[in-house]
């Protein structure tokens, strides 16, 4: 099948999916999917695995929530204040790590992350603490559209992601995007050919952060909360996972990881109660407080298993030549 063909049917699902499915979930959906493209495009793209995009999530989430609560900003500038807030974190994150490289660039971005997370908690009086920021308006978009309905708030989501995976989709494929991927090849090679590494490195990675915040900002506001979840080591592990579940170096990989993880945290608990209701297996039951497990499970069996994640590997069985990377 065509990669646009498949593009096309998605789109297509994805418009009607608020008639089938719950609203606030599939936004949620939508809003990881970003995130997991997102980072992406650093680690799949660029080669470079970083700890911290956590900050970035939860950062923007904590100022848009600020923005469109405590500052009064109409809902389009409140999303990019938090997207732009994320920028900025990412250009001093950016610049202090790539002066290192593998492991050493890693456990930078995550002290940083730390230093952030650290910063939120401290911060009470505009993240609210261990309480988290609650009470976060919907508003009106551009003054028109009343995002209170989860329907209109669905179609605006669902563009803002569709904007952001196409912007990631023609970075990847630009003469920019080139670089990157040689970057992530050959990177002495790429500094034998004249190239400045850490400016494209330090792009790459501000582009990442940016496009994570967008989708924390997007999240706060769908969710009408932030809290210090979003901010915390654990998402950037969160990420990791649905990104390397997916396919790593894929672009449609990281949005089917997320929609695999994402469901499982929400809906595991409910899948349990379907088996023990028809097994009577008590169990079961058991399920929804067991989804750190089964996560677990199934990352190990991609390790074993499907080592290029799903999409990877289905791209690599079926695919044909030359398509693996950027299906």
């Amino acid at each position: 099948m065509n990669k646009n063909t498949g593009y096309a049917i998605a789109f297509a699902i994805a418009l009607a999916a608020p008639f089938i499915g719950y609203p606030v979930f599939l936004m949620k959906l939508l809003c990881f999917s970003l995130f997991a493209c997102a980072f992406n495009l650093l680690i799949g793209f660029t080669g470079l695995l970083s700890f911290g995009h956590a900050a970035f999530f939860g950062a923007a989430g904590y100022v848009a929530g600020n923005a469109l609560k405590v500052w009064g900003l109409p809902v389009e500038l409140g999303l990019l204040a938090g997207a732009g807030a994320a920028a900025v974190i990412g250009l001093v994150m950016g610049a202090l790590a790539i002066r290192r490289q593998g492991i050493y660039f890693s456990m930078i971005t995550l002290a940083l992350a730390q230093m952030v997370y650290f910063a939120c908690l401290r911060a009470g009086e505009l993240t609210g603490g261990e309480d988290g920021l609650q009470g976060v308006p919907r508003g009106k978009l551009l003054g028109m559209l009343n995002l209170g309905n989860d329907f209109v708030l669905y179609y605006v989501v669902l563009a803002i992601a569709v904007g952001g995976f196409a912007l990631i989709v023609r970075t990847v494929h630009s003469p920019f995007g080139q670089v990157l991927k040689a970057i992530k090849e050959n990177e002495p090679r790429a500094i034998s050919l004249g190239y400045d590494v850490d400016r494209y490195k330090l792009l790459a990675f501000v582009l990442s952060a940016t496009l994570a915040g967008l989708a924390g900002a997007t999240n706060t506001l769908v969710q009408g909360f932030e809290t210090l979840t979003d901010v915390h080591w654990s998402m950037s592990g969160l990420v990791i996972l649905m990104t390397l579940v997916g396919g790593m170096g894929t672009l449609a990989g990281p949005i089917l990881g997320a929609m695999i993880i994402i469901a499982l945290e929400n809906k595991l608990g409910d899948l349990g109660g379907f088996l023990a209701g028809h097994t009577g297996i008590e169990w079961f039951n058991q399920l929804g407080e067991a989804v750190s497990m089964v996560t677990g499970l199934i990352f190990v069996a991609c390790v074993l298993l499907f080592r290029r994640g799903i999409v990877g590997e289905f791209v690599a069985r079926f695919g044909g030549n030359g398509g693996g990377k950027h299906a």
